[in-house]
């Protein structure tokens, strides 16, 4: 690769909980932003992240034990407190998963992060390429008006023609 040309990195989103969206689209629009040309390959859970609708996004404390359980409320010794929810409390108390992730959200507004919506339109305004995998599509049943425009659809292999000359490539 000569000087010339931008770097490239190669992303492949997995995952479409509420805190898995994150990474794909932070990743991808701080490279491109850095003159990087970004291409995210979305595939099985990470193909909903391309939905028109994000609503339903959210998170499973107990899949994640490694995950802080703060408040965004209060006072501020409350606030810095690491609650440690116990497996059976998080995955059997009706409708935890809803608290946790309005907790996770506006613990995320309070501090300035920017919503799933804005990274990925950030994204696209930095001409980030988003590939929905088609194969997902046909096993999951999703269909081309459920996703926001710009997206393009292929297989691997069109997403590895990319990845191969990528100069960072992650799974996520």
């Amino acid at each position: 690769m000569s000087d010339d040309q931008p770097k490239k990195v190669a992303l492949i989103a997995s995952q479409g909980s509420l805190d898995w969206a994150y990474p794909p689209f932070i990743l991808g629009s701080a490279a491109a932003s850095m003159d990087m040309e970004v291409q995210i390959f979305f595939t099985f859970y990470g193909l909903p992240l391309l939905k028109k609708d994000l609503s339903g996004l959210g998170i499973s404390p107990h899949t994640n034990p490694a995950m802080p359980m703060k408040m965004p409320f209060g006072p501020e010794g409350f606030q810095k407190i690491n609650w440690k929810i116990p497996n059976i409390v998080s995955s059997n108390v009706p409708f935890f998963d809803a608290f946790a992730t309005s907790m996770m959200k506006k613990t995320f507004a309070k501090h300035g992060v920017a919503t799933i919506e804005e990274l990925r339109e950030a994204c696209q305004e930095l001409d980030v390429k988003f590939v929905a995998c088609q194969m997902t599509m046909d096993v999951f049943g999703f269909t081309r008006e459920e996703f926001i425009d710009g997206v393009e659809y292929g297989g691997a292999a069109t997403f590895l023609e990319f990845a191969a000359e990528a100069d960072i490539s992650m799974f996520l």
